[in-house]
């Protein structure tokens, strides 16, 4: 059996740039592991079922889910440890390209699990290939999550256009003393209205005043 996996190239298609070691070191890891990686999951494959899966191959130690590292959630891979070597040569050989929850997984030789490789690096929190993916895959949470942040925004610009900016209706002016427009003629109209009540009140001011000295308002 580990005839078939003498061959560096076939130990993984993925280097870990997290490996402190060189290519040497690595490849002597790959070849001494117990641990398997596999990509390709679906965000609501749970451990149950990974376990259901890989225990074909035989006796699993741990099995390690990755998460997203904001929201704590599946994020689309695991890894699984494996007490011997031939039964993680058997998973790679036998369960690589076999489908889980309807997808069709990968099954890599890892270097080895240590603590804080369970979180996702994109800048979003889950994977990088998840970042810039354009397709639409419901398995991985819909589109990749740069597609998604476009996607939203359009909508807030939709939402915000027929909803605020809709029934908001722009000022013709604006000045240096406030709002011009429909409210500066509605204020000329005010002042007006207001001129003309104070001389009417003056008028009649004039007029109580004469007939109290007994005298003849003029009328004109």
């Amino acid at each position: 059996m580990a005839s078939l996996f003498k061959d560096p190239a076939k130990l993984s298609v993925y280097r870990d740039k997290r490996f402190r070691g060189n290519q040497e070191e690595h490849e002597r890891a790959l070849q001494a592991s117990t641990t398997v990686y596999i990509g390709n999951m679906s965000f609501y494959t749970t451990e149950e079922q990974v376990y259901e899966l890989f225990s074909r191959a035989g006796e699993i130690k741990k099995i390690i889910m990755g998460l997203d590292k904001n929201t704590k959630t599946p994020c689309g891979f695991c890894f699984v440890l494996y007490y011997s070597r031939e039964d993680t040569e058997d998973a790679v050989k036998y369960i690589s390209g076999t489908m889980l929850d309807d997808r069709p997984i990968r099954v890599d030789f890892d270097w080895g699990f240590e603590e804080g490789r369970q979180w996702g690096r994109g800048r979003s929190g889950g994977q990088v290939r998840d970042e810039y993916r354009t397709d639409y895959d419901p398995g991985r949470g819909g589109y990749g999550k740069l597609v998604q942040r476009e996607l939203e925004a359009q909508r807030e610009l939709v939402d915000y256009g027929e909803g605020a900016l809709g029934a908001f209706q722009p000022p013709t002016q604006y000045g240096k003393h406030g709002v011009y427009g429909d409210s500066h003629r509605h204020g000329r109209d005010y002042r007006k209205r207001y001129r003309e009540d104070e001389q009417s009140a003056s008028e009649m001011s004039r007029r109580t005043s004469v007939m109290n000295q007994g005298g003849t308002p003029n009328m004109t």
